[in-house]
């Protein structure tokens, strides 16, 4: 089984970067010849006790990493994709009922940053939790999308707690600590066609995530940078891993220890990008603050306890691609 070829029509005889695309000369890619990263860390989860170390070193130094052997079959993986593809795919006509939709998703190929500038790319978006629920409200169109992206969701329930539990011993936190307090949220599906010049706009404009993890399957595509030491890396595709990065929310609860880094997606002149990310997030309720066994005297409390749906508010607030973590710092005196 492959995933299948992109035939969408609608970008692929553009010939020229429209105004309303065009981003401030900061926010632009500075380099478009940046090197896939030979030291970005891909961790095999087949590997008893390994992984746990590897992912807390990587989490400190990346705030990203890739995971192999995970457990996700490949037949759920491929089927999610092409079905999104399939989407993406549809006549813009037929696509663009989803925008927004009564019953609460939304697909736009026309999304923008707070000063306006519109992105390069098609997103569909719709909420996971609690599934049985969530799943009416879905697409019906591809027809089966529903039943695919439905087994996908189980499958990335499974595999995030996992890595969460991974993460709560490596912290020392108690077994079971995400549990209860983390649901798979929102899945965020993207496709980003070639463009002319990839020089002058973004696939997504350089952000954090307010999630606790978010995982990501890129399949084959590449596109996806992250800031590290202050410079840009670029992160190679492996087609059977995911893409996990440290959110907000996960930077509280270890009170540093772990680092949520900002991440965009560049485009290209030749190749387009597909990818599907699944926002792990803390239930609306919680209230997030670091784990009060990584906070003593020592090391006293770096962020300030916030619910989470008044996280969200703030970050709202701020605008989008922005992040309301700065919010939620306690200065040193």
């Amino acid at each position: 089984m492959e995933i299948k070829e992109d035939k969408d029509s609608r970008w692929f005889n553009v010939n020229y970067v429209p105004q309303e695309y065009i981003f401030s000369h900061e926010d632009r890619p500075q380099n478009l010849d940046i090197p896939v990263c030979d030291s970005f860390p891909v961790i095999d989860l087949g590997i008893p006790f390994q992984p746990i170390e590897a992912i807390l070193k990587a989490s400190q130094e990346f705030g990203f990493f890739q995971v192999i052997n995970h457990g996700v079959p490949k037949k759920t993986m491929i089927d999610a994709m092409n079905v999104l593809k399939e989407f993406f795919n549809m006549p813009y006509k037929e696509a663009i009922g989803y925008v927004p939709h009564a019953k609460g998703w939304i697909y736009t190929n026309t999304d923008h940053t707070k000063d306006g500038v519109y992105l390069w790319r098609e997103n569909l978006k719709h909420l996971c939790h609690p599934l049985d629920k969530c799943i009416q409200l879905w697409p019906d169109k591809p027809t089966r999308y529903q039943e695919v992206i439905a087994t996908y969701i189980v499958e990335i329930q499974k595999l995030s707690l996992r890595i969460l539990e991974m993460i709560g011993e490596g912290l020392g936190l108690e077994a079971g600590y995400f549990n209860n307090i983390s649901e798979v949220q929102l899945l965020s599906s993207n496709f980003y066609p070639p463009c002319p010049d990839p020089s002058l706009t973004l696939g997504i404009l350089a952000h954090q995530d307010p999630s606790f993890i978010t995982l990501v399957y890129q399949g084959n595509s590449t596109g996806l940078q992250v800031l590290k030491d202050g410079q840009w890396i670029n992160v190679g595709a492996i087609s059977d891993a995911f893409v996990v990065n440290i959110g907000n929310q996960m930077e509280i609860i270890s009170n540093g220890k772990l680092r949520s880094v900002d991440h965009r997606v560049v485009t290209s002149m030749h190749k387009t990008r597909s990818s599907i990310a699944t926002f792990v997030n803390p239930s609306l309720d919680c209230v997030v603050e670091p784990a009060k066994v990584l906070v003593n005297e020592a090391e006293p409390s770096s962020y300030k306890a916030i619910q989470y749906k008044e996280y969200v508010r703030r970050n709202n607030a701020f605008g989008d691609y922005t992040s309301a973590l700065q919010n939620v710092t306690i200065l040193e005196s």
